[in-house]
């Protein structure tokens, strides 16, 4: 610390040395001719480039050093041949590693092949007062990287490849979307109800209009009201919140895209799915070949598909869905020695216990890409019922890699049978499940004032790039994420 705060001393003492000089340490602004990634298709020809210098190294009277912006970085020299003694002493001393530069010269080829300019002239445009990471070889400290994402991004050639790409993943859903009749919406953030999802809400407080509200969980009741009211295809890309435990694979805070089709089946997404995910791949990452843990996943193949009801029936050996007492569930559970009591303690309902048990059974030991559909009612309360068996209701989800990529459904436009469901949650609410919507009048009403045939999907992008990535934390994708 005594050498970083000895450094920052003798940097502040330049700055004021600047002034004395009639030096402005912080430009207002400088005209660059191009970009550093197009100087380098500009061999012999003059250019005015800028960006920070993350290199530098003077041999006497010669010297070389490197600026880089977020896409690309580029060699410059700088000889006495092209400066004056004045101008070459301020170069040597007034200029450091991590301050900003505008450069102004010839752009030619080394004997090595390196794509270099020839300084004519260094312009000062912003003096830094801290040093980078030393030796310029990346942040090692997870907790910097996280917290000082600039740093990250300055020094890491991964990080700066993720988070361009996910830019790119951003452009594309939405283009994608648009050229398929999609229009994007904007919906309410603050809510006067849990709704859209079974999860734990964060809450907060209106003082304008004295109110209680939670922060969203999911965008799917105001994109279905859009559905009411006549927009036949839809789809926000945006934020939710769900305050609960934060582990690897999961962000309170994260960023999902949600569309919703009318007269569509699920069926019918997840044919649009299949086809937007592997257009996607090849535009972003020009393959559709995942290495994730070590196993290579491909998605432009044939995707298996599993019944999850039946799965889970030969699991536990019962038709499970005719089992109404969470109790006699956990009994069967712990004889077929799937989990201990002790494992299934946080379970506090039904659902709770069979998504709990699906998770690690069934999800986990997933790696190609696999669709399941099927799933019991109790899991999906906004899902449409199977026409043939009311307990289970007409759902998708892809899973590759034991990551749920994407969760999908026909959608319940039954205002009768969905004010039922609403009532089944919180009777589990009142059993001390606090992953539970509450009865959402507002969406109801507009229900009663009828929809169409509609089906939906959400699409996580953390989670996405994520596996797409082969990040072992989900906040390797998310450029500034929460810390303690």
């Amino acid at each position: 610390m005594e050498e970083l705060s000895n450094e920052i001393d003798i940097r502040r003492q330049k700055i004021e040395e600047l002034r004395k000089m009639g030096e402005i340490p912080f430009k207002e602004k400088f005209e660059r001719t191009c970009t550093i990634e197009q100087a380098r298709e500009k061999i012999g020809e003059k250019v005015k480039i800028a960006g920070r210098i993350i290199f530098r190294r003077i041999m006497g009277k010669f010297g070389f050093c490197q600026i880089r912006d977020i896409y690309e970085k580029i060699q410059i020299s700088v000889g006495r041949n092209e400066f004056s003694e004045e101008d070459y002493n301020f170069y040597k001393k007034m200029i450091d590693i991590g301050d900003f530069i505008g450069v102004e010269g010839e752009v030619y080829q080394t004997q090595t092949g390196e794509i270099t300019v020839r300084a004519e002239k260094i312009t000062l445009l912003s003096k830094t007062l801290r040093p980078l990471p030393e030796k310029f070889h990346g942040i090692v400290d997870t907790e910097i990287k996280y917290r000082q994402r600039y740093l990250d991004l300055i020094t890491n050639e991964e990080s700066r490849k993720i988070f361009l790409t996910r830019s790119k993943v951003n452009s594309f859903i939405r283009r994608f979307l648009e050229n398929n009749g999609f229009i994007e919406v904007e919906t309410p953030i603050l809510q006067t109800s849990i709704s859209g999802a079974t999860a734990k809400p964060f809450f907060t407080h209106h003082n304008a209009l004295d109110i209680e509200c939670n922060l969203r969980i999911a965008f799917e009741c105001a994109l279905k009201e859009c559905i009411a009211a006549g927009i036949d295809r839809v789809f926000e890309l945006g934020k939710d919140f769900r305050n609960e435990g934060m582990d690897p694979a999961h962000l309170q805070e994260f960023t999902q895209v949600e569309w919703y089709a009318s007269y569509w089946n699920f069926e019918d997404n997840i044919k649009f799915f299949k086809k937007f995910l592997i257009e996607l791949m090849k535009e972003c990452f020009g393959t559709t070949k995942v290495t994730y843990q070590g196993q290579e996943v491909e998605f432009d193949t044939e995707w298996e598909r599993i019944d999850y009801v039946a799965r889970m029936r030969e699991l536990l050996g019962c038709d499970f869905l005719k089992i109404e007492d969470l109790t006699e569930l956990k009994k069967i559970t712990v004889e077929r020695k799937l989990f201990s009591y002790n494992d299934l303690e946080e379970c506090k309902s039904i659902r709770t216990l069979i998504d709990y048990i699906y998770k690690r059974k069934i999800r986990a030991n997933i790696i190609k890409p696999t669709i399941l559909f099927n799933y019991p009612a109790s899991l999906k309360p906004l899902a449409r019922r199977n026409d043939k068996d009311e307990n289970i209701v007409d759902v998708f989800q892809v899973v590759a890699g034991g990551q749920e990529l994407v969760n999908a459904y026909s959608e319940l436009v039954d205002p009768i049978m969905q004010r039922k469901t609403f009532q089944d949650q919180l009777k589990e609410k009142a059993a001390g499940d606090e992953e539970t919507m509450d009865v959402d009048e507002d969406f109801l009403l507009a229900m009663e004032h009828g929809m169409p045939p509609i089906s939906g999907l959400g699409f996580g992008i953390d989670r996405f790039l994520q596996f797409a990535f082969d990040c072992q934390n989900i906040r390797d994708v998310v450029l500034f994420p929460l810390m303690r």
